[in-house]
């Protein structure tokens, strides 16, 4: 499995399909799928039954998983999305950095 370069908690830019420019917070990663869920995009109609959560049933807003290809992580200094890289820091720890500022992603 190819090392990926969103992780939960990131910001992440949408650059490819209905929700094209908007930003969110990444919620989950599903590795296996290669996507990812990110809060208020890509949201779906999920029909329900009547469960001791939701006692009436009925039509939820959910998010669904959107292709890791389509999001882009937002650059912590500059803003907009930017490119991933991979470095040692001065610790020799392999930390990610923006491509486009030059900062250390956390």
């Amino acid at each position: 499995m190819a090392k990926l370069h969103i992780k939960k908690g990131d910001t992440v830019y949408v650059n490819a399909g209905n929700d094209k420019g908007k930003t969110g917070k990444v919620l989950a990663v599903l590795t296996e799928k290669n996507r990812a869920i990110v809060e208020g995009v890509n949201m779906v109609s999920k029909h329900t039954k009547p469960n001791s959560k939701n006692p009436q049933g009925g039509i939820v807003k959910q998010e669904a998983g959107i292709h890791m290809s389509n999001l882009q992580v937002v650059d912590p200094v500059k803003g907009g999305a930017t490119k991933i890289g991979r470095r040692l820091n001065d610790k020799g720890k392999l930390v990610r950095y923006a491509k486009k500022s030059g900062e250390e992603i956390k």
